[in-house]
C-alpha cells in the first residue's frame, strides 16, 4: 500500500481581499514569479512566503505573493493563477488548495509558457505541474503513527482514534498524511486515496478542521460526542492539534489523550515541549519555497525544467520526527533540537 501511494505521488479583476500581492523587488526586473499559498495566516505558509521572498531577493526575481481566504478557497487561487499569467511571469509556485480542481487553470498557465511548481501538496495527477517540491506526506504520517503505536504499547490494540482531517475535498496532502498515520499505527487501509473508509473498530471517526485551531476544536468536540473515551488524536496539522487540545482540556481530558500531528513549526514544536502534542513530523517549507525560486530562475535562463538526481520531477524536502518521549527503533529529535531548526 505504501509503495502504491508513493508511486502515485511521484508519477502522479482584483483578486479577493484575502489575496495579498507584494513585489519583493523593484519593478524592472525581467524575471517575474508568483507564490500562491492556501492562506496567509497559517504559520506554515507564512514561513513559506519568507523563504520565497528571501530567494527572490537573492536571485533578482520580481515576486508577487497571493493567498486564499481559508484552506479550500479554490476561486481565489484560480484568480491568482490568471493574474500571474496576465503579468507575464516566468513561473508559479503554488500550494494547491484542491489538487484536482486547480488542474485546468494550471494547465492553462503551462500552455502559456510558465513553469509551475507545486509546493507541499502534489497535484492529482502529479504531472499536472512541472515539478513538486514537498515533504513525503505519507512518510510524515507514518512516522507519527509508528510513534503513537509504540508509545501505547499493548493498549494500541484497544485504541479509540479520532481523525482530524483537512477539508471535504480529500486533497493529496490530506489523505497521504491520514493514511500514512493509519498504516504506521497498524490499521489496514482499504483505499489509499479515500479518507474515512476504513472499518477498523479502533477508529471513532473523521471530521474536518480546515487546518485551523477553531476547526480543530469543533471537530474534536464532535468526535468526543460520538465517543467520549477517545484516547488517540491524529491531526492534519498543528493549529488543528491546538484546537483539539483545547476541546479536550474543557472536558478535563488533556492529560490522558495522545495527540500527534504534522508540521514542525516553532509554535507546534513548543507545544511538544509543553506537552500539548506528543509527537509531530517536521516539514521544511522555507526550503521548498527557496528551491522553487531557484528553479524558476534557472528555467528563465536556460529553459530547463527541474529534475532530481533520479530524473524525476519530485523533490523530497525531508521530514523529522519531533518528540520529548522517544521510543526504541524510531529516530527522533527532542523539542529543544526541533526549536533550533523549525521550518528552516
Amino acid at each position: 500500500m505504501k509503495t502504491t501511494i508513493k508511486t502515485a505521488l511521484l508519477a502522479g479583476a482584483a483578486v479577493a481581499a484575502s489575496i495579498a500581492a507584494a513585489p519583493a523587488m523593484a519593478a524592472g526586473h525581467e524575471v517575474g514569479a508568483c507564490l500562491i499559498t492556501k492562506t496567509d495566516t497559517n504559520p506554515f505558509f507564512v514561513k513559506m512566503k519568507e523563504g520565497a521572498v528571501a530567494g527572490a531577493e537573492a536571485n533578482g526575481i520580481n515576486l508577487q505573493t497571493f493567498a486564499g481566504k481559508i484552506d479550500g478557497d479554490v476561486e481565489s487561487q484560480v484568480s491568482a493563477v490568471e493574474t500571474c499569467i496576465a503579468s507575464g511571469a516566468k513561473g508559479i509556485l503554488i500550494t494547491p488548495t484542491d489538487s484536482r480542481a486547480l488542474a485546468p487553470v494550471v494547465t492553462q498557465a503551462r500552455e502559456n509558457g510558465l513553469l509551475v511548481i507545486a509546493l507541499d501538496t502534489p497535484f492529482e495527477p502529479a504531472d499536472t505541474a512541472d515539478a513538486t517540491f514537498a515533504t513525503d506526506n505519507f512518510k510524515a504520517g507514518e512516522m507519527i503513527g509508528q510513534w503513537a503505536k509504540a508509545k501505547m504499547g499493548d493498549d494500541a490494540a484497544n485504541a479509540k482514534i479520532a481523525m482530524l482531517d483537512l477539508n471535504p475535498s480529500e486533497i493529496s496532502v490530506d489523505y497521504l498524511r491520514n493514511q500514512g498515520f493509519l498504516q504506521g499505527f497498524g490499521v489496514d487501509i482499504k483505499n489509499p486515496t479515500d479518507i474515512g473508509d476504513e472499518d477498523d473498530p479502533r477508529i471513532v471517526g473523521n471530521d474536518v478542521t480546515n487546518g485551523n485551531e477553531e476547526g480543530g476544536r469543533t471537530a474534536m468536540e464532535n468526535l468526543l460526542q460520538k465517543d467520549p473515551e477517545v484516547n488517540v488524536v491524529y491531526t492534519i496539522n498543528e493549529p488543528a492539534a491546538a484546537g483539539a487540545y483545547e476541546a479536550l482540556k474543557s472536558m478535563g481530558r488533556e492529560n490522558d489523550v495522545l495527540i500527534v500531528s504534522v508540521d514542525g513549526g516553532c509554535p507546534g514544536v513548543q507545544n511538544v515541549a509543553d506537552g500539548v502534542i506528543g509527537a509531530t513530523s517536521m516539514q521544511f517549507p522555507l526550503l521548498m519555497a527557496s528551491k522553487g525560486i531557484e528553479a524558476i530562475k534557472h528555467f528563465a535562463e536556460t529553459g530547463e525544467k527541474p529534475q532530481n538526481s533520479d530524473g524525476l520531477d519530485f523533490y523530497n524536502t525531508g521530514v523529522e520526527l519531533i518528540t520529548d518521549e522517544p521510543v526504541d527503533g524510531i529516530e527522533s529529535l527532542s523539542s529543544e533540537e526541533g526549536l533550533g531548526k523549525c521550518w528552516g
